[in-house]
């Protein structure tokens, strides 16, 4: 059933992206010889209003095939490098305007599936305001003046709408104990400034990380360098006992831990690992990690239906900037390739969501699926409009170019880097799936 769901998503995102380029060029009076869900040959087709519309055997991708389109063979070059005169009806016989809003059609239009879907979870389970739910007593938070209630407006620069505004930044950016923390925030109609350092909090740590979701306490991360590290633990292993308290699940690990603050003194842990049983004992070594002195919000709260229409709007701007940031953020190496998705991992994490939601009942599964829909359209609609030949965007370029220069640029060569593009597309699509094929497994 998840794989159904997950194709019926992608497929949608994709009708929505194509019925874009298909109402602006009938809009423009150019012809759509063909409308079609899918590659391949196709499964069914119809005629209707001079246009072909199919669905094809290859669930994934589709296309709006426009009469006179670079590739086809309406139009010819006469030998110089110009384009003999277009017939009526074709897409080179559009002014650039016109073009350019054809081909612009398609991530508008994901734009807008994104802010229908936001409209109905926003107007069912409200939205997420940046609030500050608590400040830790005697932190530099607290010197600085922030306040529980306070609704931040700007973070270390940045523009704050909703509380994931703050958790992006955060996911995109380091914080150093040497660099202070600036906020504007709004506390009873006036705006305040705050700027202050993060805390240095000294902890003993023994370098695991393990899941609250786990029925037994097994390892899931060993940090480099650590003392479970050097001991021999390895991710898998599974810890019974510490200092002789019996440890049956990762609930009892965690309150075992908040009841026995480490201060450095030597710990006995029983392990098991291999299918034997062995003790070990480690010395937690102690480091040095930065606390904010607050907690912020990112529950959801209802709201009105004006502010839905609103906050609907700062849903997808907040979806479009996080992937403008992100992809950013590749350049700078803080991102990789590997941490891409291709087709294989939006359907295996589409499939993992509806499984997780299922267990919260039919609304937030919706919700939870209309959730992904904003995410995957909003992306779907920037990755279509970077400036590359073969994609949306660099098709805006070259139409850019032909304003520019009074006269479109050569077909052989606008063709040839939108093939040369296409075949990188293509070589990084296959290395993702690869990558996301290997995790899967994994």
């Amino acid at each position: 059933m998840k794989w159904i769901i997950a194709i019926l998503i992608l497929s949608l995102l994709i009708l929505f992206h194509e019925f874009g380029h298909f109402l602006f060029a009938k809009l423009s009076g150019v012809t759509v010889e063909e409308f079609s869900l899918g590659f391949g040959p196709r499964l069914i087709s119809a005629v209707k209003g001079g246009t072909r519309f199919s669905l094809k055997v290859l669930p994934f991708g589709g296309s709006c095939r426009m009469k006179g389109m670079l590739g086809s063979f309406d139009e010819e070059e006469d030998g110089t490098g110009a384009k003999e005169p277009s017939e009526e009806g074709s897409f080179q016989s559009a002014s650039i305007g016109r073009r350019a809003s054809i081909i612009f059609g398609g991530p508008l239009f994901n734009f807008i599936l994104a802010f229908i879907c936001a409209v109905i979870v926003i107007s069912v389970v409200g939205y997420d305001p940046a609030e500050i739910l608590y400040v830790t007593p005697g932190s530099a938070a607290e010197e600085a003046g922030l306040k529980a209630g306070d609704v931040v407006l700007r973070y270390n620069g940045d523009r704050v709408e909703i509380g994931r505004d703050i958790s992006t930044w955060e996911i995109l950016h380091d914080y150093s104990e040497h660099e202070q923390i600036r906020m504007t925030v709004l506390r009873d109609g006036k705006k305040e400034e705050l700027q202050f350092y993060p805390d240095v909090v000294s902890r003993y740590m023994l370098g695991i990380t393990y899941s609250l979701d786990s029925p037994s306490a097994v390892v899931e991360g060993v940090q480099s360098g650590s003392p479970l590290e050097e001991a021999g633990i390895r991710p898998g292993d599974v810890i019974t006992a510490i200092d002789g308290s019996p440890i049956e699940s990762s609930g009892d690990m965690n309150r075992y831990f908040e009841a026995h603050q480490m201060d450095g003194s030597p710990v006995v842990l029983t392990v098991e690992s291999g299918g034997s049983s062995s003790e070990i004992t480690v010395t937690p070594a102690r480091r040095d990690n930065l606390s904010l002195g607050f907690s912020y919000n990112l529950g959801r709260v209802k709201i009105s239906p004006a502010g839905a229409l609103k906050y609907s709007l700062i849903e997808v701007r907040y979806w479009i900037t996080s992937t403008v940031r992100s992809l950013g953020a590749m350049f700078t190496g803080r991102f990789s390739v590997n941490d891409l998705s291709g087709p294989v991992g939006i359907v295996d994490i589409v499939g993992t969501t509806y499984e997780e939601a299922k267990e919260e009942g039919v609304l937030m599964t919706w919700m939870n699926m209309l959730n992904l829909i904003i995410l995957l359209s909003a992306n779907l609609g920037v990755m279509n409009l970077l400036p590359i030949p073969a994609l949306d965007g660099g098709r805006l370029l070259f139409l850019l170019i032909e304003a520019v220069r009074g006269k479109p640029l050569e077909q052989r060569f606008e063709l040839a880097a939108q093939t040369a593009a296409a075949f990188l597309l293509i070589l990084l699509m296959v290395y993702v799936m690869w990558h996301d094929m290997v995790n899967l497994l994994q």
